[in-house]
């Protein structure tokens, strides 16, 4: 997925991260607005998950 993708689709992506990655608060997603390296950055400092896992968690969300 893309950024300009991400963005379209941040609210499906705002509810999926929260349940995926329930150490999100809605803070921290009001703050990402939809920024893809925001996201990512965010997901790896609050989880240590690699940033290869989350971005193919994104793409996953393509469809």
């Amino acid at each position: 997925m893309n950024k300009e993708q991400l963005q379209g689709k941040w609210t499906q992506v705002k509810g999926e991260a929260k349940r995926r990655w329930g150490k999100l608060t809605d803070d921290d997603l009001t703050e990402i607005k939809g920024n893809y390296d925001k996201l990512l950055g965010k997901i790896q400092e609050r989880h240590g998950e690699s940033r290869e896992n989350i971005q193919k968690w994104v793409d996953s969300l393509k469809n």
